[in-house]
Formats: structure tokens, C-alpha cells, sequence
């Protein structure tokens, strides 16, 4: 999530992803660094518990969320 807000304030368009139990945090996370609106992308939780068919499986089922996020930018 930092490397996201990093990023984007330094004009690198970025697509970070939470699981959502993380999702209150990432907000607080994004509120602390000054970008409360900052866009983020989340999947289920939790991923530690799946094989690489399945977590790039979650990763593909993303893919559409991501680009138009890259593509929308934060503004």
C-alpha cells in the first residue's frame, strides 16, 4: 500500500491490492500519508493458504479492477 501512495505521489500510476480484512488499515495507512481518497483494490482474505493455481487465478479475476485503475489514475 505505501509503495502505491509513493508512487502515485511521485506520478507513477500504481494499483495497490489489500485482502479486505486490511481494508480498514489501508485506509488509515492512505489517511497518514495525506491521500484519504487514495483508490486501492481489494481481494478476499485470506491468500497465504493457496496454491499458485489459485492465487493466480484471484490475480486474473483482478486484472480488469487493475487497469481501470491504472488507466483512471487517482484523480
Amino acid at each position: 500500500m505505501l509503495d502505491g501512495i509513493v508512487l502515485e505521489k511521485n506520478a507513477v500510476p500504481s494499483a495497490s491490492i489489500v485482502t479486505d480484512v486490511f481494508e480498514k488499515t489501508a485506509r488509515a495507512m492512505a489517511e497518514q500519508w495525506g491521500v484519504p481518497t487514495y483508490k486501492f483494490l481489494m481481494m478476499a482474505h485470506p491468500i497465504a493458504n493457496l496454491n499458485e493455481a489459485e492465487l493466480d487465478q484471484r490475480a486474473r479475476e483482478m486484472v480488469p479492477e487493475i487497469v481501470k485503475l491504472l488507466l483512471q489514475g487517482q484523480a
